[in-house]
């Protein structure tokens, strides 16, 4: 069966609750009213449907210059068919020429691994960035891509540049062997 990658609707919110708790127990799941705040916010979601059901989400913040990845959620019963790379590819179509950022589990070498695929690099470390876990984070950046004039980034990538921070989780320096090469 074929995935849609559609617009997420708020009647959607409890599904995307449900896999927040299976995927992210131990890291404080986002509840519904996350969801929905972060609709009626603006904030661009998506859905990736198999039929009519929800398989999958990813969202996206938009700020002047610069976006960043809330978030990238696939059903583990439908991990590892390419769901996840499409809700990315389709979020980085949104965010058009900006250069992009997300957070990402130093553990989670899968996502890293499309990440880095995807033109991500680590550009930063966040220890303790997830509760109640305390678990790591990277930062990751792709730069901004200038747009060709029928609307594709070209395929260059420009090199990283000073890692973002906020006061909240401070960035560290990626250490020489997580930097790019």
């Amino acid at each position: 069966m074929t995935t849609q990658i559609t617009a997420l609707r708020v009647a959607d919110a409890p599904r995307c609750a449900e896999l927040e708790r299976l995927l992210f127990a131990g890291d404080d799941p986002w509840d519904a009213r996350a969801f929905v705040e972060a609709l009626a916010a603006g904030h661009p979601y998506l859905a990736a449907r198999v039929g009519e059901a929800l398989v999958g989400y990813a969202g996206l913040g938009l700020s002047g210059p610069e976006a960043e990845v809330h978030t990238v959620a696939v059903d583990p019963a439908h991990q590892g068919h390419g769901i996840g790379r499409a809700l990315l590819r389709a979020l980085l179509a949104l965010a058009g020429s900006v250069t992009v950022f997300l957070e990402v589990r130093t553990d989670n070498e899968m996502a890293i691994a499309l990440y880095r695929s995807e033109g991500f690099a680590v550009v930063g470390t966040r220890r303790g960035y997830y509760r109640p876990s305390g678990a790591d984070a990277f930062t990751m950046r792709r730069e901004g891509h200038p747009m060709r004039p029928e609307g594709h980034p070209r395929a260059t990538t420009l090199p990283p540049g000073a890692p973002r921070a906020t006061a909240a989780a401070p960035v560290t320096e990626a250490p020489a062997a997580e930097a790019p090469s």
